[in-house]
């Protein structure tokens, strides 16, 4: 586990960690809310954070002081990459592929076969223009 932040004898301290730019209390500590903010959220934010609450001097059984949220920060699916293999010639076979780098849930995939373009043919006409 890492130390992210304390407050202590009435200092606050933030801790050298990446989060340190972008974490604090999001009221004074002395209300009571000991609400963290976390700013500007990157997927490696995600974990499991735990609060501790201690008074001084207090022999309090261990694991009652304690609470634990599980934060996952959502990262939305990349513009997918796609690429066709083979010769799209009758007969053959081609493969198509296609990939997203980024998604947090893992994201899910759907193929689906667009209408056809009605291409118009003309057919061949006789004369100089």
């Amino acid at each position: 586990s890492m130390q992210i932040m304390t407050y202590l004898d009435g200092v606050v301290k933030v801790e050298e960690t990446e989060l340190k730019p972008r974490v604090g209390f999001l009221y004074p500590v002395l209300t009571h809310n000991i609400s963290v903010f976390i700013n500007a959220t990157r997927e490696r934010d995600s974990g499991q954070y735990m609060c501790t609450v201690n008074v001084v001097d207090d022999i309090t059984s261990p694991g009652k002081n304690v609470g634990v949220i599980n934060l996952t920060v959502l990262v939305p699916p990349a513009t997918p990459t796609c690429r066709l293999r083979g010769s799209p010639t009758v007969g053959a076979n081609v493969t198509m592929s296609c990939t997203s780098e980024k998604g947090k849930p893992l994201p899910t995939y759907q193929w689906q076969r667009m209408p056809p373009n009605l291409e118009v043919f003309f057919p061949p006409a006789q004369g100089k223009v």
